[in-house]
Parts: structure tokens; C-alpha cells; sequence
């Protein structure tokens, strides 16, 4: 070792690997943005964890790439050994094997680069005219009957769609149009099955689809008049295209976009069955309604049945019978508890009549009564002296006052000839005649002495 570079070495300038490479990595990284780069795949590998790993290559270079979960699970394609792809991503450099790689972002098969930017101008061109609105779509039929798909009839789109119709008891019409769903004539071939819908006319529904594929696979579906077609279709149109990532024309162009032929069938069958349900709904309350009306109108016969029969003659007799009845019934039990009421009395005045003794008793009362008898002869004779003594007095008082008394003792009684009593003497003097009544009889006298 020669003693210049000895001359340069000290501990502080000496860098660690992990220094070193850091430098690296910033140095790098700091240098490139994010690009896209060409090539093949090679020594290509899936993790468990879902990353991919591989090297992109041609004929000079190969370049470590890396693809995480995340990214990889959005691929629309296959990713594999010798597939031609373009990658878009930044370089890293992975430190603990001091080696770089481009971790990748986005990939697309070679060649599609081109019908992604052909595919961007035509949306931008037909949405900046309008064929696109909302406003322009028309909505689903609330249950189609009939429907036309226009579509490979070898397919494997058309037989997952019938599979899914029966599965779901859909009960319509459906008309398979065959059209070319790939290749060079496939937009003409599908613009000439549409138009061949139109003229036959009818159809509720009209479906364009297939199954997935590549970006070239699908490309007839991004043609730019099969485009305008179906937004000017007057009939609904759906379009099932199989590829749930991307969108074609005929998605931004029709009125519906379902992500897979079946998804479009479970769309239209939703549609028929909700609309069943709906009748179903509708038919349950009609019938509903109907029983009950019955239910009350088998009431209202019961009951008038019941009345009738309570006003014909044969239930009043036989309601007669039954009143008898109770009431025989009750009279005898009201004649049972009285009789019973009655011995219990008669033997409780029996006790009561032998706790007293009669005999004793008839005798004290009869005493008694002889007591009374004599007490009320007693008074009653009392009583009646008594009367006897005031009666006596009371007429002789009546006799001293009578007026005969009072004649014998020598007074006379004077009266007018009219029978009025004379009381003075101017009476006596204005009277022709004056009658005197006397002890023993009456006499009339002739007053000598009158007034002249």
C-alpha cells in the first residue's frame, strides 16, 4: 500500500456501509422522478403477501422492480414471465442489500399506451359535447319483459346472464342478437345488431356485453359511432362490459353501466322482483281485505241467525220451558229454606218455652190479669162515684139559677107584647100592654100611668 493514500487515512473521514449507501440512496432518489419505463418480464414470483416481484429487461439492461399488494391487486391483466409491459414508478434503493429497485405504481401490457391516450381523447371529446349528461339517460323500466342482448351467443357473458335470469325467477322474453365482441369488424358487427333491435322494435331493455379481456380485447366497445348509437338509442340501454376496473364508451354512452353480464341480469331481475314483490304485496292485501269483509259479513249472519232464532216461536216456548224450570227450581229451594228456617225457629221457641217454665208462667200472668181486673173495677167504680157527686152538684147550681127559682121567690118577669124583655121603665111607659110572667103562671097588665 503506498504510503499517499496512508497519507490521506484518518478515523474521521472513514464512512460506515450504511452511511455509504444512505449517501446513495438520497444521491438517487433524489435524481429521478417518478417515469414510465418499458420491457419484459422476467424471474417474475408472487409472495404470499400478495407483492409481486420481478426484473424488467431487454436486450442491454434488466431492472429490479417490486410491486406491492395494494398496487397489484388493481392489475386487469395477468401479470407474468415474458408479458411486453410498461411500468410506472420511482427508483428506490433498498439498504440492507445496498442494491436499487423500482418500486412500481402502475402497470399496462406494451401497446396499450397508444388505445389509453386514443381512449382519453374521445371521452374528453364526447363528454365536452354532451353525450354523456345525466339529463340525456333514460331510466330503467320498472319491470322489462322484454329484452335483446347483443353479444357473442358462444360467449361464456350470455350464459352466466340466463343463469342468473332463471336463478332469480325472472319470467320474460330474452332475444339474443349474435354480434362479433372482438376483433376488427366487432364495433360495425355490434352497430348492426343494435340497429337491427331498433327496427324490430319492442323490447323493453336492449344489454351490450361479453366477458373480460385486455385492453385490445375491449376496444370495439370504445368506438366512437357505437358510442353515439347507443346514447341515441330510444329504447334503455345497459352496458356489461366485463372488466369492473376500467370503463369503456358504451359505460359513459349508456343509459346504465353494470360491471359483468351478470351484474346486469341481477339488475334487471331486481328490477322484475321488486315489481312482484310489489304485486305479491298487493294481492296479499287484497285478498286479505276480502277475508275480512267475509269474516264480518259471516258474523253479521251469525248474529242475525241468533236473533231470528231468538224471536221465533219455538225458542220463546222453549225459553218459556226453561223459565219454568228455574223458577219451579228456585221456588223450591226458597219452600226448602223456609221450612228449614221454620223448624229452626219452632225449636229454638220449644228451648226457649222449656227454659221458661209455662205452667209458672200461665199462672203469674193469669194472677197478674186477676190483679189488673180488680184494680180496674176499683177505679172504674171510683171514677164513677166521682161523676156521680159532680153530676149532682153540677144540677142543683143548674137549678138555684134557672129562672123558676128565681120566680118563686117572688120576683116576676115583664115582657113586651113582641115577647122582648122589659129591662126599664121607660120600656114599661111606651108599652100598651105588658105581659108578666110569674111562678105559677102569666098575666097581662095595662100600665095606668102613661106618658101623654
Amino acid at each position: 500500500m503506498s504510503d499517499s493514500f496512508l497519507a490521506q487515512f484518518g478515523d474521521e473521514e472513514v464512512r460506515t456501509v450504511t452511511e455509504y449507501t444512505r449517501s446513495i440512496k438520497r444521491l438517487l432518489e433524489g435524481s429521478f422522478g417518478p417515469e414510465w419505463i418499458r420491457g419484459e418480464v422476467s424471474n417474475f414470483r408472487r409472495q404470499a403477501s400478495g407483492h409481486l416481484y420481478f426484473s424488467l429487461k431487454d436486450e442491454g439492461a434488466q431492472l429490479p422492480v417490486v410491486m406491492f399488494r395494494g398496487k397489484a391487486s388493481g392489475l386487469s391483466f395477468d401479470l407474468d414471465n415474458g408479458s411486453e409491459v410498461m411500468i410506472y414508478g420511482e427508483l428506490s434503493v433498498y439498504e440492507p442489500h445496498g442494491r436499487y429497485q423500482l418500486i412500481a405504481r402502475a402497470a399496462i401490457e406494451a401497446g396499450q399506451g397508444r388505445l389509453h391516450r386514443e381512449f382519453e381523447r374521445l371521452k374528453k371529446a364526447l363528454f365536452e359535447e354532451g353525450l354523456f349528461d345525466p339529463d340525456r339517460k333514460k331510466p330503467l323500466p320498472v319491470a322489462p319483459r322484454k329484452i335483446a342482448f347483443i353479444t357473442s351467443p358462444s360467449g361464456a357473458a350470455i350464459q352466466d346472464f340466463i343463469r342468473i335470469l332463471k336463478r332469480r325467477g325472472w319470467r320474460g322474453q330474452l332475444s339474443v342478437i349474435p354480434a362479433k365482441v372482438q376483433g376488427r369488424d366487432a364495433a360495425a358487427s355490434l352497430r348492426s345488431a343494435l340497429d337491427r333491435v331498433l327496427t324490430i322494435g319492442g323490447y323493453d331493455v336492449v344489454v351490450l356485453g361479453r366477458g373480460g379481456g385486455s385492453l385490445e380485447d375491449l376496444w370495439c366497445f370504445n368506438d366512437e359511432s357505437l358510442a353515439r348509437d347507443v346514447a341515441a338509442s330510444p329504447i334503455a340501454t345497459i352496458s356489461a362490459v366485463g372488466h369492473e376496473i376500467d370503463f369503456s364508451l358504451t359505460d359513459f354512452a349508456s343509459d346504465i353501466r353494470a360491471e359483468t353480464p351478470s351484474a346486469a341480469a341481477e339488475l334487471i331481475s331486481s328490477a322484475f322482483l321488486e315489481s312482484v314483490d310489489r304485486l305479491d304485496y298487493a294481492r296479499g292485501a287484497i285478498d286479505s281485505s276480502a277475508e275480512e269483509t267475509l269474516e264480518d259479513l259471516r258474523r253479521v249472519l251469525a248474529e242475525r241467525l241468533i236473533r231470528l232464532k231468538a224471536v221465533s216461536l219455538q225458542r220463546r216456548f222453549e225459553n218459556a220451558k226453561l223459565r219454568t224450570d228455574e223458577l219451579i227450581i228456585r221456588l223450591g229451594a226458597a219452600l226448602s229454606a223456609h221450612v228449614s228456617e221454620s223448624r229452626n225457629r219452632l225449636s229454638q221457641a220449644y228451648a226457649l218455652l222449656g227454659g221458661l217454665k209455662p205452667e209458672r208462667f200461665a199462672q203469674e200472668r193469669r194472677q197478674r190479669l186477676s190483679d189488673l181486673r180488680m184494680q180496674a173495677v176499683f177505679i172504674s167504680e171510683s171514677a164513677l162515684a166521682e161523676a156521680r157527686h159532680s153530676l149532682s152538684e153540677f144540677g142543683s147550681r143548674l137549678r138555684m139559677l134557672h129562672p123558676d127559682s128565681t120566680l118563686k121567690r117572688g120576683y116576676a118577669m115583664l115582657a113586651q107584647e113582641d115577647g122582648a124583655l122589659i129591662q126599664s121603665v121607660e120600656q114599661v111607659e111606651r108599652s100598651k100592654r105588658i105581659k108578666a110572667t110569674l111562678a105559677d103562671g102569666e098575666t097581662w097588665l095595662e100600665p095606668e100611668n102613661k106618658a101623654p
